[in-house]
Formats: C-alpha cells, sequence, structure tokens
C-alpha cells in the first residue's frame, strides 16, 4: 500500500508537469507534493494506532491524529490546485481505517470519496457516469477489504490466544499428572521393598525374643536372617536413591535367579519354575515383575499363614506371565477391602505396575485352599 501511495503521487506530479507547463501553481503542486511525500514518511514515526494489543478497534494517539489531519490537508490543498492528485485517496482510505476508530473513519472515506468524485468531474469535459460510481465503489470496496481482513486478524489473535493458554494448562496439567504418577510409583517402590523388609525384620526379631531363652540357637538365627534382610533394605534404599532399580537385577542378574533368591521368610517353603525359552525383558518388565512376586511373598508370610509358595515364569511368545501360588487360607473379600492382604496398597500396585505395561493382574482364591496370583505383561514382537 505504501508503495502504491508513492507510485500515484509521483504519477500525479509527472502528469501535472506534462499537462501544464510553466503554470504559476507548478511551484505549489511540486512543494504540496514533497511536503505530503514527506508527512507520509513520518507516519510510523508519530505513534502507535492502538492503546493496548487487545483492544478490538484503533486508539490513535493525539500525535498520529494531528498527522493523519496534516496529511488529508495537504492532499485536499493538491486536489484543489491538480485534481489528477485525486487518485492518491485509496492509500489514504487504508490509512484513515487503520488510524480511526471504524465510524470515524468510515466518514473520513466518505469525505475523500466527495473530494475524488468533484475532482474527477472537474477533469471531465462531459458527464460521465463512472466518474460518478467507480470512486464510491472503490471505496466501498476498499473498506470492506480491510474490515474483512480486520476482523480475520482479531479472530486469529484470539485463536492464538486460547492455543497459548490451552497449551499452558495441558502442560500444568501433564506436570501435576507427572508428579502424581512420580509419587505413587515411589509409594509402591517402599512399600514393596523398604516397607516389607521392615515387617520382615519386625517378626524375625520378635520370634527371636520369644526363643531366646529357651532356643538361643534358634533366636540367633532369627537375628542373623534379620540382619541379611536389614542389609538388603539398606541396599534397596541406596538403590531408591540412585536410580529406584531393584539392587536384585544388578550386575546384569536376570529375571529369573532374581525370582529365583526370593523367600518368603521362616516357615515358608518357596519353589520357582521357569518354562519356556528365556527372551530378553525390558528393565521396567523386570522391574515390575520383580516387585509384584516380592510384594505377592510379602504377603503370603503377613497373612495368608502357608507353608509352601510356588513361583513360576512363563515366557509364552508374546507375553510373559508371572504365576505366584500358595497353599494358605485364602480370602473371599474383593482386593481393596478389609480382607485385601496387602491392607488397601498391595494390591492395587500391583495393579498399577501392570496397568502401566499394558498388561492384566488376575486373582483366584478360595477360603483355605490358598491363592494363585497371576500378572500377564504383553512382549513387543521381533524381527
Amino acid at each position: 500500500m505504501h508503495t502504491a501511495f508513492f507510485l500515484l503521487l509521483g504519477a500525479s506530479v509527472a502528469r501535472f508537469l506534462l499537462r501544464h507547463p510553466g503554470e504559476p501553481r507548478t511551484p505549489w503542486v511540486i512543494s504540496l507534493g514533497i511536503a505530503l511525500a514527506l508527512l507520509y514518511v513520518l507516519g510510523p514515526a508519530v505513534g502507535v494506532t492502538r492503546a493496548a494489543p487487545a483492544a478490538d478497534h484503533p486508539a490513535p494517539t493525539l500525535r498520529r491524529r494531528l498527522w493523519l489531519g496534516l496529511v488529508v490537508a495537504t492532499w485536499v490543498v493538491l486536489v484543489v490546485l491538480a485534481p489528477s492528485f485525486a487518485w492518491c485517496a485509496v492509500p489514504l482510505f487504508f490509512t484513515a481505517l487503520r488510524t480511526l476508530p471504524p465510524r470515524a473513519a468510515v466518514a473520513l472515506v466518505a469525505v475523500l470519496t466527495v473530494f475524488v468524485v468533484a475532482a474527477q468531474m472537474k477533469l471531465s469535459t462531459a458527464f460521465d457516469p463512472n466518474l460518478l460510481l467507480a470512486p464510491p465503489a472503490i471505496a466501498a470496496l476498499a473498506t470492506a477489504v480491510y474490515v474483512h481482513m480486520e476482523r480475520q486478524a482479531r479472530a486469529q489473535r484470539a485463536l492464538i490466544d486460547d492455543l497459548i493458554r490451552t497449551r499452558r494448562e495441558l502442560a500444568a496439567t501433564e506436570r501435576r499428572e507427572g508428579t502424581l504418577a512420580e509419587r505413587q510409583r515411589l509409594s509402591m517402590e517402599i512399600h514393596d521393598t523398604l516397607a516389607q523388609h521392615l515387617s520382615s525384620q519386625q517378626m524375625l526379631l520378635q520370634a527371636a525374643d520369644r526363643t531366646w531363652d529357651s532356643d538361643p540357637a534358634t533366636a540367633r538365627a532369627h537375628v542373623r536372617t534379620a540382619n541379611g534382610i536389614a542389609a538388603r533394605g539398606l541396599a534397596e534404599a541406596r538403590r531408591l536413591v540412585h536410580d529406584l532399580a531393584p539392587p536384585e537385577l544388578d550386575n546384569g542378574a536376570g529375571l529369573a535367579e532374581a525370582l529365583r533368591a526370593l523367600d518368603a521368610g521362616p516357615g515358608v517353603e518357596v519353589r520357582f519354575h521357569l518354562e519356556g525359552v528365556p527372551a530378553p525383558l525390558p528393565d521396567r518388565t523386570e522391574s515390575a515383575l520383580l516387585r509384584i512376586a516380592q510384594g505377592a511373598l510379602a504377603n503370603v508370610r503377613e497373612h495368608a499363614h502357608a507353608h509352601t509358595a510356588a513361583l513360576t515364569l512363563s515366557f509364552l511368545g508374546d507375553q510373559v506371565v508371572l504365576d505366584i501360588a500358595d497353599d494358605g487360607s485364602g480370602f473371599t473379600e474383593a482386593p481393596g477391602t478389609a480382607g485385601d492382604p496387602g491392607r488397601g496398597h498391595g494390591l492395587p500396585a500391583m495393579r498399577a505396575r501392570v496397568r502401566q505395561l499394558g498388561g492384566t493382574l488376575t486373582i483366584e482364591s478360595t477360603p483355605g485352599e490358598g491363592t494363585v496370583l497371576s500378572a500377564s505383561i504383553p512382549l513387543e514382537p521381533t524381527g
């Protein structure tokens, strides 16, 4: 639009000089043309057109209103002296629409259009309807185009603001969800490791205290076992601080070896079975299955009153399944109620671990006949 203004202004000056050489008004026309060009160039330096970025309509500063008045006045004088300068009004239409509020801008466009019509009629030697109708049509078209573009720009700004706000809200929600997920994961890690080790130590030390006088050898054995559990608990605590990975899986030890080394405390025989061809498992899967086995054996030790427990790790090609069965007392209440062997946290924690890996956890229990817990986790296809 700026380029069009200067082209029209230059063309108008050239036309006047060609059509009216040596006229007394020539210096005035040239001087006013140069003044109009300088005023137009100074436009961006005289103030912003909006009081705030969120404003719906232009709010011109006083300096900018004065500038626009000088531009229009200079152009009007030029049109009076040389009607050919009338077509410079088209870029001025957009300048007025960008600077003034809508009603004032439309009024100014109408005034400029009247001057254009008058100038064209003055240049014409006979009445021409086109000269009467074309300028208002062009002015109306320019105004409509500008109003439409301005509405689209406002809608686009509003959409961008909404997208930025939604993205910020989504980021805050993701941070909150990540924090809650991490807290849940830490609580499960602590429940399945440190809490279970402390519970085992408490049971062993209580058993040692009961047999300290009557059977010192058994009592010392309980204390040694508790000491070993305390050492494993300390290793767990240090590992939790480091990266929360199970220490049983350190040094390249596989899941099968880690499960084979688990125990459920004194009085409970733990047997381990491996079925299928072992396949490499992701670290998260190995860690989850080991924690599930530890939590299940802790429940067997504390609540099942069982004599034996069997761990079976099965590789079935597209999934890996861990079964933990015991011959204890069993239960009838739904998991998560008062009869939950995990006191309301153990089994939900196992379910959460399996769910995070896209697997399923099933529990079958009959009073007096024991409990079977099965965790199935799908594996990514190989090859």
